[in-house]
């Protein structure tokens, strides 16, 4: 049974100075944040890589990414497969509206893998830099995956000051817990803003900066994916109306779930520092917050050379 990191890359497409951002080299020798990704997973135990993209960005996630990936992955002893998340990708009996253009969301890009997995997967966005601290506690988690307790999930809870811009502000969903550090809620809460002493506000009234917020890094077991799939065909039967713009996210529907009892998300701390191209200026802080951590020894300047099959 493998342990898989799935990719979510599906939305790549977002544009600045001429390129796909997801796809900026940050790295010494043209890594991309992915890259970095993908080094901790395996490093912390995962053997099964899948990229979800669009086949419209196939042959440009190639040259990037997917090729040497593939390469490093064979010499790891690493599974690597691909799936396509497709707009007409829909649940029997659902005709795709006319008119609309984009796919469906986060937990629809999920599903587009669901035949690749055979077990515990965690899933990641494709241009955020999470840090090793959280691939190591999601893999050790998953490691007790049991079939009979399907609904216990969890997911990486980051410290807001070591996730927010110097370059604007931004939007986190702020984690409720309870007493066991589960998941009871998740406060979406917009216009947070890194303040001078390095902490945190709204519209200048001061937030907790070290309040837990999630980034979308989950841990899964198969049979949610089954509750996801369910999920899907009951989604379509709420967006009268608003057929053109509606999406399946994957964190709301986790929230339903947990409000229903459902599911449980165990929260699991990580102090490292999560970072991504919000904006078109956090790029070059990316690439110096890289060479920092390479100066450090956190990575070799050869990145995949310290992992042995």
């Amino acid at each position: 049974m493998k342990t898989t990191l799935v990719i979510m890359a599906a939305g790549i497409g977002s544009r600045f100075g001429g390129g796909i951002k997801q796809l900026a080299a940050v790295g010494p020798n043209g890594e991309i944040i992915m890259d970095y990704s993908i080094h901790d997973a395996i490093e912390a135990g995962f053997d099964k890589i899948v990229f979800i993209i669009r086949h419209d960005i196939e042959q440009a996630f190639r040259q990037a990414i997917g090729d040497r990936i593939e390469r490093i992955c064979a010499g790891l002893g690493v599974e690597l497969g691909y799936a396509f998340q497709e707009l007409d990708a829909l649940p029997a009996g659902v005709a795709l509206p006319e008119g609309r253009t984009k796919p469906w969301g986060t937990g629809q890009a999920v599903l587009a893998c669901k035949d690749q997995l055979d077990g515990p997967f965690a899933v990641i966005n494709a241009d955020d830099y999470y840090g090793k601290e959280a691939f190591v506690q999601l893999y050790n988690f998953l490691q007790n995956y049991d079939p009979t307790r399907p609904g216990e999930l969890c997911m990486a809870g980051f410290v807001l000051k070591n996730t927010l811009s110097d370059n604007g502000a931004v939007t986190r969903g702020i984690c409720r817990m309870d007493e066991n550090a589960c998941l009871t809620g998740v406060d979406e809460t917009s216009g947070i803003e890194k303040t001078a002493d390095g902490g945190a506000a709204v519209a200048g009234a001061p937030i907790d900066a070290e309040s837990l917020v999630s980034m979308n890094m989950w841990g899964l077991t198969p049979g949610f994916v089954g509750m996801l799939e369910q999920g899907f065909v009951e989604f379509f039967g709420t967006i009268a109306g608003n057929e053109m713009k509606a999406e399946y996210l994957l964190p709301i529907f986790i929230d339903e779930l947990l409000k229903a009892g459902k599911v449980t998300v165990k929260v699991l701390p990580t102090h490292d520092r999560w970072f991504g191209v919000t904006y078109q200026e956090d790029k070059p802080v990316v690439i110096e917050s890289f060479a920092r951590l390479i100066e450090a020894g956190v990575y070799r300047k050869d990145l995949f050379s310290d992992l042995k099959q």
